[in-house]
């Protein structure tokens, strides 16, 4: 409410599962019928369910995919439709630095950032002809309730790989995704920015 105040714009909320086509074509053709097109896109979309991969469930692995990357998927797919009669739009999708190392104990979570990137590279391909970008931010260790959860011991350990000596904020994360949203990346398609303090120098 406060920004919607702040910059005098139209704001609409959506509830639904998008990891389900169904959903997923319902939302958009409630958009197109109040907006009439679509700019920008941004797929958060993104659960964890950690474990050594010897004795992680197959049903924890699939739930991992099915939210991070198949409903990054269906968005994308129905976000470019419109976006190509336009000839003109702009995805940025939420992958991790975990998609491009990896990280024990998230062999499903690193899969489905990793399968982002893919993702990602792929469609930036195919829609570049129609003046739409496709871009990825990786962020790396970032201040959120999900990092907080985390055990002050793994936490520690992350937090020693990190040149800058702190942990991001989401803020930092929004900064890239703003970048990639804006006509300041208008002939940038199919990058990954990886937003991390320097995490992966190391």
């Amino acid at each position: 409410a406060e920004l919607k105040e702040k910059y005098n714009v139209q704001v609409e909320s959506f509830y639904g599962d998008i990891s389900q086509e169904e959903t997923v074509k319902a939302l958009f053709k409630l958009i197109e019928e109040k907006f009439g097109k679509l700019d920008i896109c941004v797929n958060n979309a993104g659960i964890t369910k950690d474990g050594l991969s010897m004795r992680m469930s197959a049903e924890d692995f699939d739930r991992v995919l099915t939210v991070n990357l198949r409903s990054t998927f269906l968005v994308s797919k129905e976000a470019s439709m419109m976006m190509m009669k336009a000839r003109y739009g702009k995805i940025v999708n939420m992958s991790s630095i975990v998609g491009l190392q990896g990280n024990v104990g998230q062999a499903n979570y690193a899969a489905s950032k990793a399968g982002i990137i893919g993702l990602t590279k792929s469609m930036a391909v195919e829609l570049a002809k129609r003046n739409v970008t496709v871009n990825a931010v990786a962020p790396g260790f970032i201040d959120t309730d999900m990092t907080r959860a985390v055990a002050d011991k793994a936490r520690d350990e992350f937090m020693s790989r990190i040149p800058m000596c702190r942990a991001g904020v989401p803020e930092e994360i929004a900064d890239a995704v703003a970048f990639f949203a804006s006509d300041a990346s208008r002939y940038i398609t199919g990058q990954v920015l990886v937003v991390d303090g320097g995490m992966m120098l190391r």
